[in-house]
This record gives C-alpha cells, structure tokens and sequence, in this order.
C-alpha cells in the first residue's frame, strides 16, 4: 500500500491517492500482479520546471514559474490541460495529472495523462500582457511538446485567447504546424463543440445515471451549478435545453439565486464579453434575483447539483445540506470539486455520486477528437462530433456503472471508475 504520509508536503496531490488507494478492491490491491505497479504509478515520469520572463505594458521585466507534469503515457500521448492561476503548484498539478491518466483511459481514446500550467493570473491584465506571457511561456515549453509526444489544452485561464497565443508562438519557434495543442480556435484547426465539450458532457452523464438510478431525466429539475466559466456555462445551457431550470451559480466572490431559472445568454455575455462578476447579472434582467456568498449555493434547494468550480469547493457540511434539502444526483464538472467526505456522504446517503474523472471527461474526449480530426486533415459538423461526445459519455457512464455493481456497492462511481481504469492502466504498464 501506498505510505500517504510521504506527500505531507503535498496536500491535494495526497488527496487525490487517497481518494484512489482506499476505492481499489482488495483484489486489486492485493494481486501480485500490480505490486510494481502502485509505486510505479503515483509517480509522474517528469516534472519540466521553468522560469517565464515577460514583459508588463509599462516595459517592466516580471516573472512567474511554469510546470508541465508528464505523468503517464502508456495509453498514448500525454495529454491535460495549461492552467494560469495564482494557486499553481507542484502538489496541484500532480493532483491534476494523476487524475487525467484515468480520465483518459474512461474516455476510450488513446491518450496518456499530464498538466501543467503557470501561477501567472490573467485578471486585471491587458490582452497584449496576456499575449506576451503566452509567447515567454511557450518559448521555454515548446520543446517538450508536439502532436506525438505531448499535446496541452485549456484549462482555467487558459481559453481561446491563450490557446491562439501560445500556438502561434509554438509555430513561430518550432517551425511546424502540428496537432501540438487542443481547443484551438476554429481558423487554426480547432474543432467544433470543443467550447460546449465539459459542460455538455457532464449534463449527458447525469442523464445516464439520472436514468439508471432513478428511472428519470433533467425535465422539470431544479438545478445549482457552481462556478461561472467555461464549464459551468455550458453545463447551465444544456440543462436548460433539457428542460431543467438552473436557478443559482456562482463566481469566487458572490452566488446569485434565480427562482425563474438563469438566462444563458445574459449570462455569458457578461463572463464572456464583459467579464464581469456574477452579481452584476441582477442589473441586467428584470427577474428577481438575490444576490449571497458564494459558498453560500450549497444551503439553495434543488433537485441536482453540478460543482463546476474548482477543486475542493464542496465539503461535507455542504453535503448535508444538499442531502437535507432533498437532492438526487452531484455531478462533478470539475476536477475534484468534492472532498472525499463529502463524496462518501453521497454515496452513504445513496445520492447519484459522480467523480470527476468520469463525468468531466468531456472536454478532454473532444480534445481527442480534435486531435483526430487534425490528424486526417478532416473537419467534422457540430452535430458529427456532439453525437460522439454522447457517444463517448454513455459508455464512460456504463463501465464505472457496470463496476460498481460487480464490486457490489452499486451507488460507489468512485469504485467503479476508479477500479475500472486503474486495472485497464495497470495491465498496459505491465505490458511495457
């Protein structure tokens, strides 16, 4: 077994072994098979470490620090997205990377795991700031990457500004125009859906276990989906064409509670095209809208709940509010919105649990996708590649579903995807 005291320094990555090492079942855990695989695996082949010199608007010289974890790459090309955050550590990005090695394998395409990322933050920059930390960040990265070695995508703030930015670079220094980069703009080969991908994936995998667990759909539903990017956006604009109605979000400083149901449009022009915060929309419509804390989401009553955040935002006091409260199904946008605990009050309470790494795979099938897609010098419709998208959920959905059942604790989506993919990464390392 794992020694989880070794990462003490290392708090989120430790989170998330944990969350791995105590789902596994003991046959698992005890076959001699996988004996070289556990310590094998916890570690990442590298960790690429840089320093990014930029320059500000007013010709001052900055600097940030830039990782990039290639953690496994046994089922293909390492493969996770950049992250521009203040918060960007080691111990983040490890959490991050070990998770995409599953979240890859669920996906069924061939796909290794990584991230990476920059403590740089983009809010309150100007574009051509944003710009010119792109370039400096992609000139120490580029030689590190590449469509059969390792192709990076977006993550939290990194869209399609920084995407554009950092691909033009690597072009410019690597004089080539591979697949190096996912969730690339239209013009530059970037797919169709890839935008909508996370959201709209986490929405189809809560209409297949909505309909495994509790023979229903999103119709009529109350939902809460936390955050107000990319994700949470997406996920709020296919709920609503479900037939649910969204009726509070979030953003890092206030949560906004809509009993008529959020308006995706005005919405995300607001995040979007404004970037503004999440309180103003209650100056742009006429519906009642109440303005609270942000963390304060948890305590609203709703049929189902969408943590779309970031890692960590729901614990177990805002578990029992929403299992008080009547809630069915916590599908996870983000990538471990839930701590452990909170997960297993779900799970105990028989309330729909999903995983991050299964039901947030969406945005990384359709980075699959593009890769593909680039590869054949096609370009698929939106409708080819959302049909895929569907597709690719459903059977996330089956597999963890179908494991659980056979490891007898039918509502435990953390066993059944992690028991899942860990065996099918573990028979491919030990094929090596």
């Amino acid at each position: 077994m794992i020694n989880l005291e070794k990462y003490n320094d290392q708090p989120e990555f430790k989170a998330a072994l944990k969350e791995m090492f105590s789902s596994l079942d003991e046959s698992v855990l005890n076959n001699p098979r996988y004996a070289s695989i556990l310590d094998k695996i916890v570690e990442p082949d590298r960790i690429l470490t840089f320093d990014i010199k930029w320059k500000d608007d007013q010709g001052n010289v900055r600097m940030n620090k830039g990782y990039r974890v290639q953690y496994n790459n046994v089922n293909g090309v390492y493969k996770g997205g950049l992250r521009f955050h203040p918060t960007v550590n080691v111990s983040i990005l490890k959490l991050l990377g070990f998770e995409q090695i599953f979240k890859n394998y669920l996906t069924t395409l061939p796909m290794g795991g990584a991230k990476g990322g920059s403590d740089f933050d983009p809010k309150g920059k100007s574009d051509a700031e944003v710009i010119r930390f792109c370039e400096a960040f992609m000139k120490e990265l580029y030689p590190y990457i590449g469509v059969d070695k390792d192709v990076p995508a977006g993550d939290i703030g990194v869209g399609a500004r920084e995407i554009r930015a950092m691909y033009e670079a690597y072009k410019k220094y690597s004089g080539k125009s591979d697949c190096s980069l996912t969730g690339k703009p239209l013009d530059l080969g970037g797919s169709l859906c890839r935008t909508e991908a996370t959201g709209f994936g986490v929405t189809y995998f809560a209409l297949e276990a909505l309909k495994a667990y509790k023979n229903t759909d999103l119709k009529g539903k109350k939902v809460i989906v936390s955050g107000s990017g990319n994700v949470a956006l997406y996920c709020l604009k296919k709920v609503t064409e479900l037939g649910g109605k969204v009726i509070a979000m979030n953003d890092s400083s206030n949560a906004i509670y809509v009993p008529n149901g959020i308006d995706f449009e005005v919405l995300r022009a607001l995040k979007e095209d404004r970037r503004g915060r999440i309180k103003e929309y209650k100056d742009l419509v006429k519906d009642e809208v109440v303005v609270m804390n942000s963390k304060d989401i948890w305590g609203i009553k709703c049929d189902v709940a969408f943590p779309c955040a970031t890692q960590f935002e729901l614990d177990e006091n805002d578990a029992d509010k929403l299992i008080a409260n009547g809630c069915i199904g916590v599908f996870e946008g983000a990538n471990m919105p839930c701590t452990l605990e909170a997960a297993m009050k779900f799970i105990n309470h028989k309330v729909i649990y999903s995983p991050g790494k299964a039901s947030n795979a969406g945005g990384v099938a359709v980075s699959g996708l593009e890769i593909e897609q680039n590869k054949k010098g096609e370009k698929w419709s939106f409708e080819e590649v959302d049909n895929k998208l569907k597709g690719i959920m459903a059977t996330i959905f089956r597999n963890c579903y179908n494991t659980a059942k056979d490891l007898n604790d039918e509502y435990n989506l953390i066993k059944g995807a992690n028991n899942y993919a860990f065996i099918g990464i573990a028979e491919k390392m030990l094929k090596r």
